[in-house]
């Protein structure tokens, strides 16, 4: 997921380099989207994986 969130960055930067403003903001806007919920996703998994851990077997 996070490599989505750097290829949508790259796309962003190329197109403001270029100066299509409007792509570039809409690409920097979903690359943030996806980078936060990728670090949601591995905040629960981290959780759930510190929780599993601590059970007995």
């Amino acid at each position: 997921m996070l490599s989505w969130a750097v290829t949508f960055l790259i796309v962003a930067l190329i197109a403001a380099v270029l100066g299509f403003g409007g792509i570039a903001g809409t690409a920097i806007e979903i690359a943030k989207i996806i980078f936060f919920v990728a670090i949601v996703l591995f905040l629960i998994s981290a959780v759930m994986g510190l929780m599993r851990r601590g059970r007995a077997p």
